[in-house]
């Protein structure tokens, strides 16, 4: 049977060039649910928040017939749709994590914002833990996002580190929530003051001359200080403040 579908906004991203910003007609399966219909165009269903058949809201759930018409819709920021029925539900705040393991660096630099960030190797574990604690997985691995037990998720779309950094600081809406250099980098623990006579013998003689003020991490006991790499660090977050300003789209380059 043959349905119509469009996409809007974001969305356009993970669809092929021919099927991106206007109406087309694909063949389903009868009877098949609008959930699997999406994802089978490319589209998980983390990143849809409002369904519409026909011109009214419907649920993942629906079971298409032959001649609807379907309207997917992403996140809105500005709109309210009280009283509508949505698929998406916003993830708790603040906001937590569960990032695929090729985006490490990505990992890192939420990190070095104070977001709590956890990196798993399985796909399968990203999935249960994002699922268990209320965390969004971010990945690049579109098929970890159409696993049913995912309620939050979303699609990196840059490539580049920083890019990738700013850009779920404006999806998130994360600019102004940044609490930097308190959380360890390596193992996402949130780091504690330390004396320096406590963490002595990990350091060098020059860095306990030059530097009073230390913090560890009691997860993985990495100790922390402000060094030359403290303002490095500082200016890759001051660039991703500056990336998306307030109101100004994206342009997606892959």
């Amino acid at each position: 049977m043959e349905v119509s579908f469009r996409f809007y906004g974001e969305l356009n991203d993970l669809l092929s060039a021919r099927r991106r910003v206007h109406r087309f007609t694909r063949v389903v399966a009868p009877r098949a649910s609008v959930k699997d219909a999406i994802e089978a165009l490319g589209v998980p269903h983390p990143e849809v928040e409002l369904i519409l058949v026909n011109g009214r809201s419907e649920d993942l759930a629906y079971r298409l017939q032959p001649n609807d018409r379907v309207s997917v819709f992403p996140t809105f920021r500005s709109i309210d749709l009280a009283g509508l029925p949505r698929v998406g539900v916003r993830p708790p705040e603040p906001a937590r994590f569960a990032v695929d393991v090729h985006l490490g660096k990505l990992a890192s630099l939420l990190r070095l914002a104070g977001f709590d960030a956890v990196t798993l190797e399985d796909d399968a574990d990203v999935a249960k833990t994002a699922a268990r604690e209320g965390r969004v997985v971010l990945t690049r691995d579109v098929a970890l996002l159409k696993r049913a037990v995912l309620r939050y998720g979303y699609w990196i779309r840059y490539t580049d580190r920083e890019l990738q950094f700013a850009e779920v600081l404006e999806r998130f809406a994360l600019l102004d929530r940044m609490d930097p250099f308190t959380r360890c980098l390596r193992c996402n623990t949130p780091l504690v003051s330390a004396d320096i006579a406590t963490i002595a013998e990990q350091l060098l003689p020059r860095t306990r001359a030059a530097f009073r003020q230390f913090w560890r991490c009691p997860g993985c006991a990495r100790v922390y200080w402000r060094g030359s790499h403290f303002d490095r660090l500082a200016r890759v977050l001051e660039r991703a403040r500056d990336r998306f300003p307030a109101g100004e789209g994206r342009s997606i380059d892959r």
